[in-house]
């Protein structure tokens, strides 16, 4: 099943299931406005959305829908860097042995079709496309073995970096949280439309329709279990977290000429089977 969220004709959030270029207004029809509380309610949430959609024969035309970041208030945000062999090696870091983990505010992404924004302190605004896994069950200490378990489905993200904020402290929060720096959506995938873990799947980055960024999601140091586990150990995981889980080799700050993202470009994230993440780029307004 794939689920949208977005502005409904009264302006209000909505969630709509998706099939071809429509989608079914399942909020209309008595079901949570957004996927954070459609996840809430457990493995019924979604049976309900599915059968609701099933059942409906008013659909919505997906032109023109002002579609929303898939999860609209996530309790967390991990994100995760250095997960792949060839970036880590890029970045000059060695493989880490443990899940390198920093936090994203939802401040600082925007939906599908929105514009990222660079912002006029620096002109370093770096591409990553990563696959988002998103929690549908609560857990603590969660095994690696039934990890997967606690994961609903996935989306897709651009953590889009503005790298001389990023490296100008031994964290990374600061470069990584810069005001709609990032994309998110455009849709939720449920998890029993991908292989376990959403593995195997081909990755892109695309920088005006060239191609900047081409691996596997096989290729990740540590898979979404893995990832899972461990955000699990230090804090409680919510229906509606969610964990960023990484980007391979091909950013721009690792370029010869390094390739930095500005106003008028087009950035679109694509992972096999999840969609096509596309975002244009602006400068941010300068602000007293």
């Amino acid at each position: 099943m794939r689920i949208i969220a977005f502005r409904n004709a009264q302006g209000r959030p909505a969630l709509g299931v998706r099939s071809g270029q429509e989608l079914v207004d399942i909020t209309a029809l008595g079901l949570p406005a957004t996927l954070d509380e459609l996840l809430a309610q457990g493995p019924h949430g979604l049976q309900a959305a599915q059968q609701a959609a099933a059942a409906a024969s008013k659909r919505l035309s997906l032109q023109g829908l002002k579609i929303l970041p898939p999860v609209l208030n996530p309790s967390k945000a991990f994100a995760i860097g250095l997960n792949y062999v060839d970036h880590a090696a890029e970045s000059h870091f060695e493989l880490p042995r443990h899940p390198v983990i920093f936090q994203r505010y939802a401040s600082s992404w925007v939906a599908h079709g929105q514009a990222l924004e660079r912002p006029p302190v620096s002109t370093q605004f770096d591409y990553e496309a990563e696959l988002v896994a998103v929690i549908g069950k609560a857990g603590r200490y969660i095994d690696k073995a039934r990890a997967l378990e606690h994961v609903a489905g996935y989306s897709l993200f651009n953590d889009g970096s503005v790298r001389d904020y990023q490296v100008r402290s031994a964290q990374w929060l600061w470069g990584k949280n810069f005001d709609r720096s990032g994309g998110f959506g455009p849709e939720f995938v449920t998890a029993d439309e991908l292989p376990p873990g959403a593995a195997g799947l081909r990755i892109q980055c695309r920088l005006n329709g060239q191609v900047l960024q081409d691996a596997n999601t096989r290729d990740m140091i540590f898979d979404v279990a893995t990832l899972v586990a461990a955000c699990s150990q230090g804090m409680a995981l919510q229906p509606g977290d969610i964990i960023i889980t990484g980007t391979p080799s091909g950013v721009g700050l690792a370029r010869s000429p390094q390739v930095w993202m500005k106003a008028g470009d087009v950035c679109e994230v694509e992972v096999e089977r999840i969609g096509i993440l596309r975002n244009p780029i602006v400068d941010a307004p300068a602000l007293d």
